[in-house]
């Protein structure tokens, strides 16, 4: 299998080798932060080693109880919010035919507890009307208010359909290990059960059961997805590959340069929610102490006629990422066409990817000769192993890059704030203060 190959040439017309190269050191400290625990953050460090440390028995465990869910039910809900939902939807996304949805074959993996849309759910209990469903619900306390609602609606709706008792059969929890109101409800309805470790932060948890299980419940190959990361594991945390390491330093190097915005950019429609997860690890992990690269993503070409004005005019505070897939899994052809009133004859026999290449060419050369830095990263293919490297290749990035910023990149307290005051607004038990409090300031405006 080819590796990930990373390219920053087009970078050196806004920072030197000489200025990357000179973060080398920081970088070496950051990247021992994470292999030795002595940085900020160091309870949440589990995923680090974890690729490595996935047994094959729960491999197996998860698999069986996918098996069984595949084979009971029509759809699968996978409840969950943040990094309980975007690693799994991003490797599904990526892997699955485009039209999967209007395809026949079982189960469909459906996503709730990502929103409070009122109408996402009524439509969403719609569908499932009389359908054989399962539920996956995704909470290390099972309360947090998104994913919580959506349970309590589908929890009664399957109850209803199908009774109590077979309904248990068809609910997994992925929850604490020991406390929480998921884990008490689990343990007294008898739910299956796996444990989100307490040392695996959610943004960082798609290769733990949270993503496994409804990857596997999809028909993907878990374990090609777990052997990519092990393998980019132990290259990285050995020295022995510096591309994570070599992004995270190029980006800081961007960063103290003025470039404020990093934009990830793919040219496969597939990867859409592989950007969305990606935002998510970074922006959590990094946007602390009024510090931080803001990501953002598109999805090439097709936001080059919107995004792509701004990109290439606008303020000169962003770099992209782009990740270009190497090889698709189909061929098509562009056809002769006598007439040629569309004036494509000159591209007739060539391949639809290779246009997309040359598309992407085409605007990395226009954006970089327009002042905007390009890193670019190589991916062999959209496969479960490539794709486990590059979530480990940009999980590990993150953590060095984190600590060259000089923050905790585990944490995440400005989430907590809209929690407060949506808590204070619904009158929640025990907010009665901070009601009060935010009741005055809406009267005052």
């Amino acid at each position: 299998m080819e590796k990930i190959q990373l390219n920053i040439s087009d970078v050196f017309s806004c920072v030197s080798r000489a200025e990357i190269e000179a973060l080398a050191p920081e970088a070496a400290v950051s990247l021992s932060k994470l292999t030795d625990g002595s940085g900020a953050g160091n309870d949440f460090l589990g995923w680090v080693k974890l690729p490595a440390e996935t047994d094959d028995k729960l491999v197996r465990e998860i698999e069986e109880t996918a098996k069984a869910l595949r084979e009971d039910c029509e759809y699968v809900v996978a409840i969950g919010i943040g990094g309980s939902y975007l690693g799994a939807k991003a490797v599904i996304e990526a892997l699955s035919n485009s039209f999967d949805p209007y395809l026949p074959g079982a189960p469909k993996v459906l996503f709730a507890g990502q929103n409070i849309g009122e109408d996402y759910l009524f439509e969403l209990q719609a569908l499932l009307k009389d359908k054989k469903f399962g539920i996956i619900v995704i909470s290390k306390s099972g309360t947090t208010t998104e994913p919580a609602i959506a349970f309590r609606l589908l929890k009664e709706q399957l109850e209803l359909q199908m009774g109590k008792d077979e309904a248990r059969k068809r609910i997994v929890a992925i929850t604490d290990a020991k406390r929480g109101a998921l884990r008490t409800l689990a343990t007294s309805e008898g739910y299956k059960t796996f444990v989100i470790a307490d040392n695996v932060g959610g943004r960082f948890s798609v290769l733990t059961p949270v993503g496994l299980l409804p990857i596997a419940v999809a028909g993907y190959d878990i374990k090609g997805l777990i052997d990519g990361a092990r393998e980019m594991q132990k290259a990285t945390l050995s020295g022995k590959d510096m591309t994570a390491v070599t992004y995270a330093m190029t980006r800081n190097a961007l960063y103290r340069a003025g470039k404020k915005i990093e934009i990830l950019v793919n040219y496969n429609p597939k990867l859409h929610y592989f950007g969305e997860w990606w935002k998510q690890l970074y922006g959590e992990s990094e946007g602390k102490d009024h510090k931080g690269i803001f990501p953002a993503a598109v999805d090439n070409s097709t936001d080059l006629h919107s995004m792509g004005q701004w990109i290439q005019d606008g303020e000169r505070t962003i770099f992209e990422t782009v990740i270009s897939v190497e090889n698709q899994k189909h061929e098509v052809r562009i056809p002769e066409d006598a007439d040629n009133l569309d004036g494509l004859n000159y591209i007739a026999g060539k391949r639809v990817d290779e246009v997309n290449k040359m598309a992407e060419l085409g605007t990395r050369l226009a954006h970089v000769d327009g002042g905007v830095p390009n890193l670019r990263i190589v991916l062999p293919g959209l496969c479960e192993h490539c794709l486990g490297a590059l979530i480990y290749f940009f999980e590990a990035a993150c953590g060095i890059s984190g600590y060259l910023l000089d923050v905790n990149p585990f944490n995440q307290p400005g989430v907590e704030a809209y929690k407060k005051n949506m808590f204070a607004l619904l009158a929640k038990p025990g907010y009665e203060a901070e009601t009060e409090a935010i009741r005055k300031r809406l009267d005052a405006e």
